[in-house]
């Protein structure tokens, strides 16, 4: 069992380019003992796998793996969005993305799949041909499709391609963002665009056509950092905001569409 976990240890600790001597500053133990413990020397307690699971980074469902490989029960669980523990969860995330209109909001799972909206998202939704349940990445890697609906497509499929690459490094890698990424990165009319080894800019702005116009956007997004249920973990919010008044007033007619 503890030479198991060693070698998840180790292989964790290799995808964060961590030296033994790192990883035990950042953990608060010994060098030493971060060795015994990927050989298998020392077993691990379940609050150290927790503290090295803190200090690595390491996703809640691969802390779990880890947790079983030194014989513990798991840490985390994957709650159903529907039951009564999620309740308050379900109202904080509604509240949010409620009080964002007249902009847009959306609710996302770890692979970029549509779970909610506000209202002016449901009509944005709606001009794109999207409903809940599908995924964003497959629809705006569709061939042309990024291209024509978003005016500076280059520039948002550089910073598209940077922050799928970011996300799969996160988990320890991630086959769907991995190849959503591969797919931006090999399409030829953007390979002189994108640069993967730069670094992202704090905001992209998306200027997406809607008919003969072109309206300028940009986003924010945010995490529950600090959940401890593994779904709930990987969810994330987008807010989109008017980069002009013209995308303003089109924000305010899309709610107000949608309400009439």
């Amino acid at each position: 069992m503890s030479l198991d976990f060693g070698r998840h240890l180790k292989d964790w600790r290799a995808r964060r380019r961590m030296s033994q001597l790192q990883l035990a500053l950042a953990a608060d133990v010994s060098a030493r003992h971060v060795a015994f413990l990927e050989t298998g020397r020392a077993r691990p307690s379940r609050s150290m796998i927790l503290r090295l699971g803190d200090a690595l980074e390491i996703p809640r469902a691969d802390r779990n793996l880890m947790l079983d490989a030194a014989g513990f029960r798991p840490a985390y669980t994957a709650r159903s969005s529907d039951t009564q523990t999620m309740a308050p969860i379900r109202q904080a995330i509604a509240h949010m993305i409620r009080g964002h209109a007249p902009y847009p909001a959306f609710v996302f799972d770890r692979h970029w799949t549509v779970m909610d909206a506000n209202v002016t998202g449901e009509a944005m939704l709606a001009q794109f041909g999207l409903t809940r349940g599908d995924s964003f990445i497959d629809y705006l890697l569709q061939p042309g499709r990024g291209a024509s609906l978003v005016e500076n497509w280059a520039e948002v499929a550089r910073h598209l391609l940077l922050r799928l690459r970011l996300e799969s490094a996160h988990l320890g890698g991630d086959v769907l963002l991995d190849e959503a990424a591969n797919r931006i990165a090999a399409d030829p009319a953007l390979c002189t665009a994108i640069r993967p080894d730069g670094d992202m800019p704090p905001v992209v702005p998306v200027r997406v056509r809607l008919g003969e116009a072109v309206f300028p956007m940009f986003s924010a997004i945010t995490h529950f950092g600090t959940a401890e249920d593994i779904a709930l973990a990987d969810t994330k919010i987008e807010l989109f905001f008017p980069a002009d008044e013209a995308t303003e007033r089109l924000f305010r007619d899309m709610m107000a569409s949608q309400q009439s």
